[in-house]
């Protein structure tokens, strides 16, 4: 199979949640927590989600497994659309595309051994307990827990790193083609974080697994994904390769995320954070571009039209900002410089592309 071949197919994926109240508990709003999300999922690559705590990007995961039932949109695996299939279809879909969760103790039996929890998926797809067996030692061995050492032991006798290899385990007992990593290092050490990353990677290799990871740390995102996908307020606000997206975010909510990671040098420490005030409220978001009231180009056409997802220049990049891409003649106020937040010798992507 090559690369570029298309794995998954995400279209105008919707997901509200009601919010209840009142005597009779009735509907009186609703949280849009994924609105209007498309994207796809090359073969063998590493697709990163990244975004602030609430943009969508681990309800979007659930809702891509069927976790959650979507309420509008399309997800074609394979090119099967499987929003259409149930049952059986459902099951052989879950064979091929499995989940690894954010907390490695609460996603573990407490009263079933390792050896067990890993064997179990197997059992469910009807293996017969043998060959459960045989193959949860194979995948215990392979994500680095000796399985005559740890089989028998229970999840708290482990420590979070070789409980997060069992989770890791339990996605690889069934073959899959696509595993969706949500978070799984984020309550780990650092590390321990770097040893789990290794991990990953290497099975990718060797087992020709498709990741779909996310996390809200830049620094993982970066070593670890192949394109990148930035969401804001359950939409998708620029889209690129790794390389692309860290060198030179174009997005000024991007550009926002990466001027706020840490550095390691002192004389890049921030002195005054890029991005001020909370995202607004999901369930009544603002019109237009939903980053519009912390972003310091707003422009008119910015409060009464939703910018699309469009490309920039040829590689496949694409951004939803009207600083870019779509031809129209627009005069935005002077792009954000890292000087405004207090850092020294940074060259800012969004004034390279708007000057050239």
């Amino acid at each position: 199979m090559e690369r570029n071949e298309m794995l998954l197919r995400v279209l105008d994926l919707r997901k509200y949640f009601p919010v209840r109240g009142g005597l009779f508990h009735t509907v009186r709003a609703e949280v849009k927590a994924v609105d209007s999300v498309s994207f796809d999922v090359r073969r063998g690559e590493i697709l990163g989600i990244v975004g602030e705590s609430g943009c969508g990007k681990s309800t979007t995961a659930r809702l891509l497994l069927r976790l959650i039932e979507p309420d509008a949109g399309e997800v074609y695996f394979e090119g099967l659309n499987i929003l259409k299939v149930f049952s059986a279809g459902m099951k052989v879909y879950r064979r091929q595309v499995q989940m690894v969760f954010q907390d490695p103790y609460s996603s573990l039996n407490p009263r079933m051994n390792i050896e067990g929890a890993v064997a179990f998926n197997a059992l469910v797809h009807g293996a017969s307990r043998r060959e459960a067996r045989a193959k949860a030692w194979d995948v215990l061995n392979k994500v680095g827990l000796h399985a005559e050492q740890f089989g028998r032991r229970y999840p708290h006798e482990l420590s979070g790193g070789q409980r997060q290899r069992v989770n890791i385990a339990r996605a690889l007992v069934l073959d899959p083609k696509l595993v969706l990593l949500d978070e799984p290092v984020s309550s780990l050490d650092k590390s321990v974080q770097a040893q789990v990353l290794n991990l990953l990677q290497t099975l990718k290799h060797d087992l020709g697994l498709t990741y779909v990871f996310i996390s809200h740390d830049l620094h993982v995102i970066e070593y670890l994904s192949d394109r990148v996908l930035v969401m804001y307020l359950g939409q998708i606000v620029e889209i690129g390769s790794a390389e692309e997206v860290s060198a030179a975010p174009l997005h000024p909510y991007t550009q926002a995320l990466f001027a706020s990671a840490p550095s390691m040098n002192p004389d890049e420490r921030i002195k005054r954070p890029p991005l001020t005030g909370d995202p607004p409220n999901p369930i009544n978001p603002p019109s237009g571009c939903r980053f519009r009231t912390r972003c310091p180009h707003a422009m008119d056409i910015c409060a009464s039209d939703t910018p699309p997802l469009l490309p920039v220049g040829e590689t496949g990049r694409r951004v939803a900002c009207y600083l870019f891409g779509n031809g129209k003649d627009f005069s935005p106020s002077p792009p954000l410089h890292r000087s405004q937040v207090q850092v020294e010798d940074v060259a800012n992507p969004i004034s390279q592309q708007v000057q050239g």
